[in-house]
């Protein structure tokens, strides 16, 4: 049986698949941070707006599409003192036979990535 993917490992694995549909969309990356804790993972410019998003890496039993409140309205403030968008994309990540169990190296996963969700 394979190893667990760290929290890192599961984080950057969540970075790739937002970026790619970032990438897809059109988006101009203008920073990348993809170590745990620092926020916002994604400055990128689309349209000549500007836009933050934070994303997780989410486990099952949690819900990929909830996010904490306290915490996105404080990205928000930030962002907005740059005129920028805020958005939160929460990726499900899960063992590609079952998304209840966890996500293991060399394996296929399963996601649940309902694309990025607009903090208003």
């Amino acid at each position: 049986m394979g190893e667990k993917l760290t929290k890192q490992e599961l984080h950057n694995l969540a970075m790739n698949i937002v970026g790619k549909q970032l990438e897809a969309e059109g988006y101009e990356f203008l920073g990348v941070n993809s170590k745990l804790k620092s926020d916002p993972q994604f400055v990128a410019l689309k349209d000549k707006i500007l836009h933050f998003i934070i994303v997780r890496a989410i486990s099952f039993p949690q819900d990929a599409h909830a996010y904490d409140p306290v915490f996105m309205q404080t990205i928000k403030e930030h962002a907005t003192k740059f005129e920028a968008k805020t958005y939160y994309a929460g990726v499900g990540l899960g063992h590609g036979s079952d998304y209840g169990k966890p996500v293991l190296k060399d394996e296929d996963y399963t996601m649940v990535y309902k694309g990025l969700q607009e903090i208003l």
